[in-house]
């Protein structure tokens, strides 16, 4: 898998990140380092803990990640999670958590599946 696969996999913009950072060496750098970023553990521990102004920073976290490294299908789901928990628990958060989740794997698989294509 290349980069520009998994990119497309993820529903990432390729041709952004790579416009925006001028390498795909240094793309490649950091989506792999995306994958051991905390913060999407502290978001699930902070839900959990019901804790969410925690969660809301957690969110906002991964929203910027995204956004620099143009992984814009999670960026946007994480955007809108972002919103709906700026002023604490919303209902609005609760479609949004499992849409997050579902767009999380979906990055990280992608991005688990390129990696090992580059250590084949």
């Amino acid at each position: 898998m290349t980069l520009e696969a998994c990119y497309a996999a993820m529903g990432g913009d390729y041709a952004g990140v790579t416009g925006r950072l001028h390498s795909e060496r240094l793309v490649q750098k950091f989506v792999l380092k995306f994958l051991s970023d905390g913060s999407y553990k502290l978001l699930e521990s902070s839900l959990a803990a019901q804790d969410y102004a925690e969660a809301f920073r957690a969110a906002h976290t991964i929203k910027g990640v995204c956004q620099n490294l143009s992984i814009d299908r999670l960026g946007d789901s994480v955007s809108r999670l972002t919103e709906a928990l700026r002023g604490g628990w919303s209902d609005a958060a609760a479609p949004l958590i499992e849409e997050v989740r579902a767009d999380y794997r979906l990055t990280v698989d992608a991005i688990r599946a390129y990696q090992a294509a580059l250590e084949a």
